[in-house]
């Protein structure tokens, strides 16, 4: 009786045991989707703050921003003004650059993750999973765990019986 139920335990155990691996998987895939989205999000951010920073670079944009402002040395206005705006536009360039290539490392471990739970979901790694599927609901998880326990406790139950009827017979037979 005793190993019945260790074998149910087990069985329960290796259930939960791959249930909990495709959560975690399925997780995984959720927070780099999260993340990819941030990261484009930002990366259309800069794509526009570059694209104003590209048109208030240009020399009659700088003349009309300082149209206002009443100079002696007119020249070293548009000049400061000119290599401020180079200069943010240059940052801004690099910070998009960086996106990119985080955005093209997301993409690629996306991928990656994706075709480790098609794997995953097309081989069953256990035989606990051929219950539950990695993708079961958890409504369906709840199904089968009962009927699989139910599946385990009725056969040990009868190996039990078959046991001990056999016991009997060699017993008796002496």
């Amino acid at each position: 009786m005793r190993s019945v139920i260790r074998l149910a335990v087990l069985c329960t155990a290796l259930l939960f045991t791959a249930q909990l691996a495709a959560q975690d998987a399925t997780a995984r895939l959720e927070r780099l989707r999260q993340e990819l989205n941030e990261v484009q999000l930002k990366e259309t951010e800069l794509r526009a703050r570059l694209a104003q920073l590209n048109e208030a670079i240009k020399p009659e944009n700088i003349e009309r921003s300082l149209a206002g402002v009443g100079s002696t040395r007119p020249e070293e206005l548009r000049e400061h003004r000119r290599k401020t705006l180079t200069i943010e536009r240059d940052g801004v360039a690099k910070q998009l650059q960086r996106h990119e290539e985080r955005r093209m490392t997301l993409e690629a471990a996306i991928a990656a993750a994706e075709t480790e739970a098609y794997h995953r979901s097309a081989q069953p790694a256990s035989p606990a999973q051929m219950f539950v599927s990695a993708s079961a609901e958890p409504s369906r998880l709840w199904v089968a765990l009962p009927v699989g326990l139910a599946v385990l406790l009725v056969g040990g139950a009868g190996a039990i019986v078959v046991v001990r009827k056999r016991s009997r017979k060699v017993g008796s037979g002496n």
